[in-house]
């Protein structure tokens, strides 16, 4: 089925991610001095609340200083990929469900020197992807049956196995699958997914368990 409209989240949730993301700090200097002149541009210089810096991000009013640059197109087939790598179980939504594209969109547009390489590696891969699918089925990725999409993709799962003519192809793969990874599981499902609790209150406090203490050696080894 095709996904010429793909799923959009709120960019403001996509910001959101961005920062609780591992690889964040590379964008928030650059952001928060962006957002720091629009605000002030905006006469919110007395305005309360998270100042805006690099370790303080607002993420209450978050302004986002560069446009989107990815196409209707680039993003139907990056959420049909985000599916390929994160999809659907009994635990959780597949990536592209809850906005991992629009995640990437994101990223790659942000004017940073890191992102920009980014948006290179996937608008070229993508590019390279089309074309893949079009010589193997002549048909676009995401109209592609299940298997094809699978067997596309297991030729460029792994940059060092992969054949001479798939080494672009898997460096764009193993790209999209990190930023899937770390839109994903920065999302309140990924967390769940992992079983991550966070910074909530416990109605009791509950011990490591002995073996966890005994690796660090708090308390003894069992005779």
């Amino acid at each position: 089925m095709s996904r010429n409209k793909p799923v959009k989240i709120a960019r403001r949730t996509v910001i959101k991610f961005i920062a609780a993301a591992a690889a964040a700090p590379a964008l928030w200097p650059g952001l928060a001095v962006q957002a720091r002149k629009v605000a002030i541009e905006k006469g919110r210089k007395n305005h309360k609340g998270p100042a805006g810096t690099p370790s303080d991000p607002d993420l209450i009013n978050p302004v986002v200083p560069w446009e989107l640059t990815l196409s209707d197109e680039h993003l139907g087939m990056l959420e049909t990929l985000c599916d390929m790598i994160i999809p659907a179980d009994e635990h959780s939504p597949s990536a592209g469900s809850i906005g991992a594209h629009d995640f990437i969109d994101e990223w790659v547009s942000a004017p940073y020197d890191g992102m920009k390489r980014d948006r290179v590696t996937v608008t070229e891969g993508l590019s390279w992807l089309e074309k893949e699918s079009d010589k193997r089925f002549s048909a676009t990725f995401a109209d592609l049956e299940e298997e094809q999409k699978t067997s596309i993709c297991d030729d460029i799962c792994h940059v060092a196995s992969s054949a001479p003519e798939h080494v672009r192809g898997a460096q764009f793969f193993d790209r999209v699958r990190d930023l899937t990874a770390m839109a994903f599981y920065t999302t309140p499902e990924g967390m769940k997914d992992l079983g991550y609790i966070g910074n909530v209150p416990l109605t009791k406090w509950l011990p490591p368990p002995r073996e966890v203490l005994q690796h660090a050696g708090l308390i003894p080894d069992d005779e």
